[in-house]
């Protein structure tokens, strides 16, 4: 079933650590000259939280710690789509997407 207050959060928690993937790409790869991978970088996060927000039905393993593996294995997926498409550009921004998954889904379920 569809949970709009769910979706919201995890939107709005993409959106959030999107800005912070676009402070520490741009401290690492620097700001001028980038600033359309920054903004697909940061649209990746919302994506990601758009995705997240939508599976909240989804069960990859039963108990408390499903969150964490749904936005584990959703955060992967999303952001390896991104490092692909970017000649694997930025491995530290990869990894903090896989990181974000699991936030997202944890701050999602718990407050929707």
């Amino acid at each position: 079933m569809f949970n709009k207050k769910r979706l919201q959060i995890s939107l709005l928690a993409g959106a959030v650590l999107g800005i912070f993937c676009i402070i520490g790409m741009g401290l690492r790869l620097g700001f001028a000259n980038n600033e359309l991978f920054l903004l697909a970088a940061w649209y990746n996060r919302v994506i990601m939280g758009l995705v997240i927000g939508l599976v909240g039905g989804i069960s990859i393993i039963k108990g408390k710690s499903n969150p964490l593996a749904r936005g584990l294995g959703f955060g992967l997926m999303i952001s390896l789509a991104f490092h692909l498409s970017t000649d694997l550009r930025d491995p530290i921004g990869f990894g903090a997407g896989i990181v974000y998954g699991p936030i997202i889904d944890y701050i999602a379920s718990k407050y929707s």
